[in-house]
């Protein structure tokens, strides 16, 4: 069976949730470049926005292969309705990458012979910012296989059946009999989530219904829910492989910062100044750094790339997200965080949005190294966190005044520092790192007009 013929959600791989130093002023600054999720050949993407046990969450779908052959199975801890379901935009996951990827700054150091003295310790310097068949109905038991069809309906392009099974190796075959092609093996997987009594949400698309909309890539599916659950069933996501896998979730709340409850989760590399060069290979740089990274957390660890109040940001790889859009990802909240005086996930009351925040996880997770679900828990901390690399351009001005050559003699120490922290960073090779980097500025220039000692000698012109 081809691997494009392989499709079962895994959509997280493919599927979801049930669901400087360290940080600390603001920092301005110009942004020049990003690490955004598209980086990672098997990154999959998911939004959720929660407050209290009500979730909405957002799947991306990245389905490479013959749409006729896409299907995604879901595991859910309640029974999904159709007003529960919806199709979403690309752009909102699209949005919410670009807002909180790593990203590159720059800055210009300041002419150490101008008036004001120069801060050599100085990384502060101020600037303004610039700125994701249709299915026969039945609702009895499958014969003997212990699987039942709860719901069936149509939400636009997508088949939707819900299902409840009683053992796995009957759901794989039920799955089978009803034309999903899923690898050998499923039921192992499966296995978890039918005994913790979840329900499955299993997509299909409507070729015609898809023909007919004019879109040319699958659009994310949104599940809105009422649960203590609060986990992504990336488990079941490997079915489909043994190797590794990228998982960028975008939490949002109004509590703070959410993190993991069953593996670490470690803050990637931040505030690190590195060599001119890495603008022009700013994605080479950050692949390179995550994998070093995920090296020596011994592979099973999740990473914080970003940690924010959606309402600002410093400096912005984008804008931030607008009413609209923050909507569009799910957020339901108003002001008040206190689940119980919110109105209903399907409201259409104004909402404001002043008071929720965006937690970004980057989770590198393989069979043997994640063996159980990703089990999540809203912090409380409302700390301001992002993966952020600093590129400082060297004055190439006239130095001849005092304090102009003691900048230059810092400045050989600051770039032979930078190029340490870059090959610490990445496992670059520090040769080809100093290949790449210009130290002409910190030589001694030849004084104009002079004879070459040489001339006198041989009286050459």
């Amino acid at each position: 069976m081809k691997i494009s013929q392989i499709i079962i959600s895994l959509c997280l791989a493919c599927i979801l949730v049930l669901a400087c130093a360290t940080q600390a002023l603001a920092f301005c600054g110009f942004y020049v470049g990003g690490a955004d999720a598209k980086l990672f050949n098997k990154a999959s993407q998911v939004i959720i926005a929660r407050n209290g046990d009500r979730t909405i969450l957002t799947m991306a779908n990245d389905f490479q292969g013959a749409i006729k052959d896409f299907a995604m199975v879901v595991p859910v801890p309640v029974a999904i309705k159709k007003e529960q379901v919806h199709v979403g935009k690309r752009t909102t996951i699209e949005k919410l990458d670009a807002f909180s990827q790593p990203r590159l700054v720059e800055y210009f150091d300041p002419d150490p012979c101008a008036d004001t003295r120069l801060n050599e310790s100085a990384t502060d310097t101020r600037a303004v910012p610039s700125a994701a068949a249709p299915i026969q109905r039945a609702r009895k038991a499958q014969g003997n296989l212990g699987v039942t069809v709860e719901d069936t309906f149509k939400v636009n392009e997508y088949d939707i059946v819900i299902l409840s099974a009683k053992q796995s190796d009957g759901l794989e075959t039920w799955l089978r009999q009803n034309g999903y092609n899923i690898p050998k093996g499923a039921s192992e997987l499966l296995s978890p989530y039918i005994k913790q009594k979840l329900k499955f949400f299993v997509a299909k698309i409507d070729l015609q219904e898809f023909d007919k909309s004019g879109y040319q890539l699958l659009r994310p599916l949104q599940i809105a829910y009422e649960s203590p659950k609060f986990m992504l069933p990336i488990r079941l996501g490997m079915i489909n492989s043994r190797g590794e896998q990228d998982l960028v979730v975008y939490v949002l709340s109004p509590k703070g910062r959410v993190e993991l409850t069953n593996y670490r989760t470690v803050k990637i590399p931040t505030d690190k100044s590195v060599p001119e060069f890495v603008k022009s290979e700013f994605g080479d740089f950050y692949k390179a750094t995550f994998q070093r990274i995920y090296e020596r957390e011994q592979k099973k660890v999740a990473f914080l790339e970003y940690a924010w109040n959606v309402s600002n940001c410093d400096p912005c790889s984008s804008d931030p997200p607008n009413q609209t859009e923050l909507r569009e990802a799910g957020v339901f909240w108003e002001g008040n965080s206190d689940p119980s005086s919110q109105p209903s996930i399907r409201s259409r009351r104004p909402i404001a949005f002043g008071n929720t925040f965006i937690t970004r996880v980057h989770v590198r997770y393989t069979r043997n190294k994640f063996p159980e679900d990703l089990m999540f828990q809203e912090t409380g901390n409302q700390e301001n966190f992002q993966g952020r690399y600093v590129m400082r351009h060297p004055f190439k001005g006239n130095l001849s005044c005092d304090a102009g050559k003691r900048y230059k003699q810092s400045l050989q120490a600051r770039l032979e520092q930078e190029a340490g922290t870059l090959a610490n960073l990445t496992g670059w090779s520090i040769r080809d790192i100093y290949t790449k980097m210009d130290f002409s500025i910190t030589q001694p220039k030849k004084a104009e007009g002079t004879t070459p000692f040489w001339r006198n000698v041989w009286n050459d012109k």
